[in-house]
């Protein structure tokens, strides 16, 4: 083992955690470069490089694993810098993806932009409507060829594409997820036609391979997003690899995916890169209540254009998104939920004159580039961040530990132009209530993310994530009512430390529908080789895709999910499947009873049906290589009473609940030992973060070098 190296890429910071085979950890964030990315990821790799001691080539050397969450995919939709592609498809539903679905327009439109029906649209098509063209064929809903494909017809079309420039090609077919024969005889065509050696060799995407489920329209925009995505991922991070490279690493670049796992670069689907990052934070979180036992986890992530929310049940992940909105197009993919807001350090404050001049945080941030006002590097908007450092929180010359130096009277003229001024009042009440109006909007989102889901809040343990997380920790937890809030000394990057923590693993998916309990005989299914053949299909893709990884079948674990209903039911339920095989009646009605049981849990006993009749309409199968994760190290308490080098010159700070600013001890985050105790109201400076403790909040630094918050 060498050093692990994890890479998370944000709007506005690049985080980065290192872990070294002698257990030493480092850590260090850099402003994300989003004109060329791979500048501020190479300039953390030489912070990294420097804290170890080495130079670059030395430190990439000894590095065996670089794990990425990117957000490259997402910036390319956002953006619309994707290839001009091609979409073939069954004749006579060329229009699907324009149609959409019935509120396709309101799909990834926040909640103002949905409210405004005069002037919300659909989102701009990926692939223009001369882009897209029919094949004659049709393949039933049982996987039965109905009207065979011809070779010549399809060369036609695809001449018409090439003509009219296309970069790439879509195939989406009809039923195809039963009968993937049409899509592959398609792709073999346009191998032939475009084979690798010539200049043209355009990339194929089916859809029965990047997401064989049912429902035309979602397994679409998946596809299209999926290729939309891929030529610009495998651009950039080729140019990534190759700097890696020649900088002395040796070994395949490897990405985080939303599904809780992570794989090699050539062997990832682009579009499960998205939202990696909040994915892997979340799995960090896991990761870290396993050590102290908790299996109830609210997971937050505060950082400078986002705070990310995330929850853990059970002691595992497994919440999947009902919806997973990539932009604005809706997709299918098996990924894992963690909902994401617009309100970070540098979310923008300002006045919504058609809400009779209500201050309003967010969603707009500043990002890196210009960033807060404080920055100093153009940015004119009052943000969070710009409010913390007039309210006294921050310290101006100790900022990403004294890398970035901030400028408190630029953040007062922000605030007092834009904020204070038309509302009559003075820019700390101004900064006041931007904190006050944000630590409200994280704490109301959190609360219902867990309260609609059926939990009670006050049962779970608050992971305070994220640069400013341990800055506002304090303020949006008493929404909750939590007794314990954990803030990891890697919570500045906690993105970065998640991914370190995930395993290699694939989720592999095929839509059936089995009746397996029948309304009218009231009696369980004995098909049993329908049921078996579906997860024996998807086993031998998994072993087979890892085994490529380079691992063997006895290192490989499967875990089984199926979506399932009562008769007539639109809505579905995921469950973990007690099964792997089914031997008769008894199994299937062991799948039943679970599943009649969770959603009993959900939304209560008497919600339940089963005589309605029980469907089961999709396959999950996860297969899963654990790797060996280092174990956090454990200090000795060295007593309650911090050591008297840790305390630094105190600073005015504002304290709501003493009504005014108030001389604050300020404390050294690196010079504090195990089992000290602060009370609040007081200050704690870590290279990358501030704890803001409140007045009757307590400060505890625990065993594991952990900060616990509590009152």
């Amino acid at each position: 083992m060498g050093i692990s190296i994890s890479v998370d890429i944000g709007g506005t910071f690049t985080d980065f955690y290192a872990r070294g085979d002698d257990g030493k950890t480092e850590i260090t964030k850099t402003p994300s470069t989003h004109y060329d990315l791979s500048v501020g990821f190479m300039k953390g790799m030489k912070t990294l490089s420097r804290s170890f001691g080495t130079g670059l080539s030395e430190f990439l050397g000894q590095s065996d694993v670089v794990r990425y969450c990117t957000t490259v995919g997402t910036n390319a939709l956002i953006e619309r810098t994707g290839p001009k592609l091609g979409f073939i498809t069954t004749a006579g539903f060329e229009d699907a993806i324009f149609l959409g679905r019935g509120r396709s327009w309101a799909d990834g439109g926040s909640m103002l932009e949905n409210k405004d029906l005069a002037r919300i649209q659909k989102p701009a098509p990926l692939i223009q409507p001369d882009m897209v063209v029919g094949v004659r064929e049709r393949i039933d809903s049982f996987g039965n060829v109905i009207c065979p494909l011809t070779r010549e017809e399809v060369r036609e079309k695809l001449q018409i594409l090439v003509d009219r420039g296309a970069m790439g090609f879509v195939v989406g077919l009809l039923w195809s997820f039963n009968n993937p024969v049409h899509e592959r005889m398609i792709k073999e065509i346009i191998e032939e036609e475009y084979p690798e050696d010539y200049l043209g060799s355009m990339p194929v995407i089916l859809s029965s391979d990047v997401s064989p489920k049912s429902a035309e329209y979602t397994r679409f925009t998946t596809t299209i997003v999926n290729a939309y995505i891929h030529g610009v991922m495998a651009e950039k991070l080729n140019k990534l690899g190759n700097e890696l490279r020649d900088g002395g690493y040796r070994w395949p670049l490897v990405l985080v995916h939303n599904t809780g796992g992570m794989k090699k670069m050539s062997r990832t689907r682009a579009v499960l890169t998205h939202n990696a990052g909040p994915v892997a934070g979340l799995h960090g979180a896991l990761s870290i209540g396993k050590i102290y036992g908790h299996d109830k986890i609210i997971f937050t992530d505060m950082g400078g254009t986002s705070f990310d929310i995330g929850v853990v049940t059970g002691g595992e992940l497994k919440t999947y998104d009902f919806i997973p909105l990539i932009d604005r197009w809706r997709t299918n993919i098996p990924a894992i939920e963690v909902k994401s807001i617009g309100a970070g350090g540098g979310s923008i404050a300002w006045i919504n004159e058609i809400m009779d001049n209500a201050m309003e945080v967010g969603p707009q941030s500043a990002g890196s580039m210009p960033g807060p006002a404080c920055y100093d590097q153009g940015g004119r908007e009052p943000t969070v961040t710009d409010a913390d450092l007039v309210l006294g929180y921050l310290n101006p010359e100790n900022y990403l530990g004294g890398d970035m130096l901030l400028d408190p009277d630029l953040s007062r003229e922000a605030i007092k132009e834009k904020i204070a001024d038309p509302l009559g009042i003075d820019p700390v009440e101004a900064a006041v209530r931007i904190r006050q109006v944000v630590d409200a909007r994280m704490g109301q989102e959190v609360f219902n993310e867990v309260a609609l889901k059926g939990h009670d809040p006050r049962e779970f343990v608050l992971m305070a994530c994220g640069g400013a997380g341990a800055t506002h920790a304090c303020g949006f937890a008493p929404y909750l009512k939590v007794q314990k809030v954990i803030v990891s000394p890697c919570s500045p990057v906690f993105g970065a430390f998640g991914a370190s923590t995930v395993n290699i693993s694939q989720v592999w998916e095929m839509s059936r529908t089995m009746k397996i309990f029948q309304w009218a005989t009231q009696s369980y299914s004995e098909d049993v080789d329908a049921f078996n053949g579906v997860v024996e299909d998807l086993r031998n893709k998994a072993v087979r895709d890892l085994q490529l990884e380079g691992y063997g079948e006895d290192q490989i674990t499967f875990k089984l999910e199926l979506d399932m209903r009562y008769g007539m039911q639109y809505n579905l339920m995921k469950v973990v499947s007690p099964r792997l095989a089914v031997q008769g009646p008894d199994d299937f009605k062991e799948i039943c009873d679970t599943f009649t049981q969770q959603y009993g849990e959900v939304y209560s006993p008497e919600a339940t049906f089963p005589m309605g009749g029980i469907n089961l309409e999709c396959f999950h199968l996860t297969a899963m290589v654990a790797l060996p994760l280092a174990e956090l190290p454990s200090f000795e308490e060295k007593g309650e009473a911090p050591p008297s080098e840790a305390l630094l010159p105190s600073r005015e700070a504002y304290w709501a609940a003493l009504e005014g600013f108030k001389e604050t001890p300020v404390y050294d985050f690196d010079k504090l030992q195990v089992g000290n105790i602060i009370d609040g109201p007081a200050l704690v400076e870590a290279k990358d973060t501030t704890y803001v403790i409140e007045p009757e909040w307590r400060f505890t630094l625990d065993r594991f070098g952990n900060a616990i918050l509590s009152y």
